[in-house]
């Protein structure tokens, strides 16, 4: 079962470290019965060396997320799945240069980029792409509360670098509507009025380029 009038095949919802993005994504895909890919962020086991020591992990971590995220989209993407023509996701592949960005140095970043462009052309591109915008001290209370340890790593400033780098990238982007919206004063798991006037948000037909909203 498809969301009534929706105009959009496949959405992605992205946000920074801590912005809800997963729960949403859940909640969206169990009422609509829809193909749901997550990203598997917990199996990769640089990710914890790359908080205590960034210089270090940096590559291998960007890298082994960038053929994680790209084998994982590619295989489910072009996998045709009976009575489930809604797809959502709870990343788009972008954020890989996103994160590489802010992440690497410029020579290592020339690299990565140069690889990124060469495979993200073989996928398959959003027909919605929804960001989800939560300040930062809001961000820290979410990461406080779901208590991974590596997690609590994280300083306010690289928070903001990744939010202003989500921001920047979505400046470059064509061929989509994105959807920035700010959920400071939302709360789609306990408030059904938020969710569904989300629902009724994204009902909606917009045109390509860069939308805020404020439910």
């Amino acid at each position: 079962m498809a969301i009534p009038d929706l105009k959009y095949n496949f959405i992605a919802i992205e946000g920074n470290i801590g912005a809800g993005k997963t729960t949403l994504a859940k909640r969206l895909a169990d009422e609509f019965e829809a193909k749901l890919i997550l990203e598997r962020f917990e199996d990769n086991s640089f990710l914890p060396k790359f908080y205590k020591q960034p210089d270090v992990y940096a590559f291998p971590l960007e890298m082994s997320f960038l053929a994680d995220r790209y084998q994982q989209l590619k295989d489910q993407l072009t996998m045709q799945e009976l009575f489930k023509t809604f797809t959502i996701s709870d990343y788009l592949i972008d954020k890989s240069l996103i994160f590489a960005k802010n992440n690497l140095k410029a020579d290592e970043f020339n690299l990565y980029a140069r690889l990124f462009h060469i495979i993200s052309a073989f996928l398959p591109r959003p027909d919605l792409l929804v960001y989800l915008y939560l300040n930062i001290p809001r961000l820290q209370e979410n990461i406080r509360k779901r208590g991974r340890d590596y997690e609590k790593l994280i300083m306010p400033d690289y928070l903001e670098k990744i939010q202003s780098g989500y921001l920047n990238h979505f400046r470059s982007l064509s061929g989509m509507p994105i959807l920035i919206i700010d959920t400071n004063h939302l709360d789609f798991m306990e408030r059904e009025g938020d969710y569904r006037a989300f629902l009724a948000t994204i009902q909606q037909d917009f045109d390509h380029g860069i939308h805020r909203i404020f439910i």
